[in-house]
């Protein structure tokens, strides 16, 4: 970090708190955020944990939720300690922040966003006012990092004049690979239990495994409100399928340090902090192929969402019948993390960007 670096940073993730007590991926990534962030002697301050989010659109929510901003808004302008630099991570149209850009303009300290996402259909409609909020905001932020290149095509689209849009490839929050993993153990699946996108991943994997051959194990990592759901499609399978319910950091590390494969077909993942965690432990991935997900697989055969179950079940046949294949994909994806998706990397694309924005504002 330069000389000239903040010694102090605000930090503020309107959806979800990085203390929130359920694990996510956006839970996850904002951990690994603040933990960039300090990298070089920072000194990191969630100075707020108001979260704005709104699900179904409810007006009501939304004017309730605006007030609490408010308060905030007076609270942090009259008493937060002095700070260099404002950093929210994931404004959009469902949690728009509605505190930074106020309390950055008046103690006048440059503002910044990362994985910022504009929606100009919802402009229109049930979250009009949050997607207009959610923009408003965007349009405040001197630089806005960009996770994926699906969000760089509107956010290039809405860009606010002069603001800077910089890659900074979604990365795992360590300076060396961890071990890589046997391939020798069973599959492995690791998702939350809720209803809605991770329901319908399961439900993928469920219709996947009925076309599997010989004598094939699947654990399943995770828990949720939806797991008497899930645990009810695993049924057809008995004993072919474990579940390990919701684990610890080593916990989950073990099972990556033995699994044959990772599977996970993804549904509307925004990218998947889990496919780099597998892939750094050398696992081939079978998922589906979307958009955000492939800025975080390595290069391979994803199967079209089209092409359903059906390939699935053929990929996994392919890789379990196929040690040699699965080495030589799980030493690729291991690669590319490791040139990628580190913390270092990360770190020093998100300086290089923001160092001019604290030099001018001294």
């Amino acid at each position: 970090m330069s000389s000239k670096a903040p010694k102090r940073i605000a930090f503020y993730a309107p959806m979800k708190s990085p203390r929130h007590p359920v694990p996510s991926g956006d839970r996850e990534m904002a951990r690994n955020l603040i933990a960039l962030l300090a990298t070089g002697g920072a000194e990191v301050d969630l100075v707020t944990e108001l979260k704005i989010f709104d699900k179904t659109g409810d007006a009501a929510l939304q004017s309730r939720l605006r007030d609490k901003a408010d308060q905030e808004v007076r609270r942090l302008t009259a008493d937060m300690p002095p700070v260099d630099l404002w950093v929210t991570y994931h404004n959009y149209y469902k949690a728009p922040d509605l505190i930074g850009p106020q309390v950055a303009r008046a103690r006048g300290i440059p503002y910044v966003q990362i994985e910022s996402t504009r929606a100009s259909r919802r402009l229109i409609g049930p979250w009009a006012g949050f997607a207009q909020s959610a923009h408003d905001a965007a349009d405040t932020a001197s630089v806005i990092f960009y996770l994926t290149a699906n969000d760089l095509i509107t956010l290039e689209r809405d860009k606010h004049t002069d603001q800077t849009l910089v890659s900074l490839p979604p990365f795992l929050p360590l300076d060396t690979m961890p071990r890589a993993s046997t391939l020798d153990g069973p599959m492995l699946s690791v998702g939350m239990m809720r209803q809605g996108d991770k329901l319908a991943s399961y439900q993928i994997i469920a219709d996947s495994l009925q076309g599997l051959q010989g004598d094939w194990h699947l654990q399943i990592a995770g828990d949720g409100p939806a797991r008497a759901e899930v645990e009810a499609l695993m049924i057809p399978y008995g004993q072919h399928v474990t579940f390990l319910g919701q684990l610890s950091r080593a916990e989950l590390t073990k099972a990556y340090e033995s699994a044959s494969l990772f599977f996970w077909p993804g549904v509307n993942e925004a990218f998947g902090m889990v496919y780099l965690e597998a892939q750094s432990h050398g696992l081939p991935v079978v998922a589906q192929d979307r958009p955000g997900m492939r800025d975080v697989l390595a290069p391979g055969q994803y199967p079209a969402v089209t092409q359903g179950a059906e390939a699935l079940s053929e990929r996994l046949n392919r890789l379990l019948s196929a040690p040699d294949l699965r080495q030589k994909l799980g030493t690729e994806a291991r690669d590319r993390v490791a040139s990628r998706h580190l913390a270092p990397a990360a770190s020093a694309r998100f300086w290089s960007a923001v160092t001019p924005l604290l030099e001018d504002s001294r």
